[in-house]
């Protein structure tokens, strides 16, 4: 067995890790059961979008021979704005479909025909703004801007973004996301952009952790009557 000078050090050193990780270890926990009560579908605000929506089906739409367009195509889709067809080309032009004319951008009345397609028929509307840039912690980070945010009189306080550029509905945020989000947040301990798993002060803490864990093996080993039994049989 060690001697006792040895296990008393062992001890403090357990206890004041302890203490220095305890907090971490709380957010390990609290946030590791919140993931695995909630629904992920929930989190998205599926419940708040119209999931019984169907893309329309448009006719008399011209060739591609026949389009406005500055560039060669690269890439093309279809979108509807407002009931109308136009063409997002190589993720840039947007152009009508019908008759070849390009487009600048989306209006308001057309972002809310879109969030009203997109989202719940129960929602009333509370405001709209135009979002032109944020940062690495924004609930809208790395998406299209601008953007349209759109903001429903709810107790959630639910906000849709629309893209300007493309009219393409982008995301729903509201309070359970932006909780999750936090709770995220401190589990990764990437309090920037929230995915990075390998940041230096989760490899840090994870370390620590493990030693904390062995530390208190080692401490029991030490301190165990039941150890020092076997240890005296052995001698």
């Amino acid at each position: 067995m060690v001697k006792r000078t040895t296990a008393v050090k062992i001890r403090k050193a357990h206890r004041y890790l302890g203490i220095f990780l305890g907090i971490q270890f709380i957010m390990w926990t609290a946030s590791g059961l919140y993931f695995s009560w909630t629904d992920i579908d929930e989190i998205h605000g599926d419940h708040f979008r119209n999931m019984d929506y169907q893309p329309a089906a448009f006719d008399g739409l011209i060739g591609f021979s026949q389009i406005s367009n500055p560039a060669k195509i690269r890439s093309l889709s279809l979108k509807e704005i407002a009931g109308k067809p136009y063409y997002w080309i190589n993720n840039k032009f947007l152009v009508d479909a019908k008759t070849g004319n390009p487009k600048e951008g989306i209006s308001k009345e057309e972002a809310l025909a879109v969030a009203e397609r997109e989202m719940s028929s129960e929602l009333k509307i509370k405001e709209v703004e135009i979002l032109n840039e944020t940062d690495r912690h924004h609930e809208y980070r790395e998406k299209k801007l601008p953007a349209y945010v759109i903001s429903y009189d709810s107790p959630e306080n639910i906000k849709a973004y629309v893209s300007v550029a493309d009219g393409s509905f982008q995301t729903v945020r509201h309070r359970d996301w932006r909780w999750f989000d936090f709770l995220w947040m401190t589990h990764t301990m990437d309090y920037e952009g929230r995915d990075d798993f390998n940041t230096t002060v989760l490899r840090a803490f994870s370390l620590l952790g493990l030693i904390t864990v062995l530390s208190g093996f080692l401490l029991w080993f030490t301190s165990s009557p039941t150890m020092r039994k076997v240890v005296k049989r052995k001698k």
